[in-house]
């Protein structure tokens, strides 16, 4: 998946959990149990695509950049 989309899906991702802390600090809210399940699920997602994106950005697909091994050709 390319830094762009992983970018998007984290942006999606984090608007969720806020979206979701919101409703949990609404008293008007009725099922705090369910809410709290699915801020728990939205932050674990955020975390995996958090970790993916990281990961993408310190290890560029091969091809991308040439690394300075692959400059003198090890």
């Amino acid at each position: 998946m390319s830094l762009r989309a992983l970018a998007i899906e984290l942006y999606k991702a984090q608007q969720k959990v806020d979206g979701l802390e919101k409703e949990l600090e609404n008293p008007a809210s009725h099922d705090k149990e369910k809410i709290k399940e699915e801020l728990r699920l939205a932050k674990a997602e955020w975390k995996v695509i958090k970790k993916m994106l990281d990961g993408e950005k310190s290890h560029p697909q091969k091809g991308s950049i040439p690394s300075a091994y692959e400059k003198v050709g090890w």
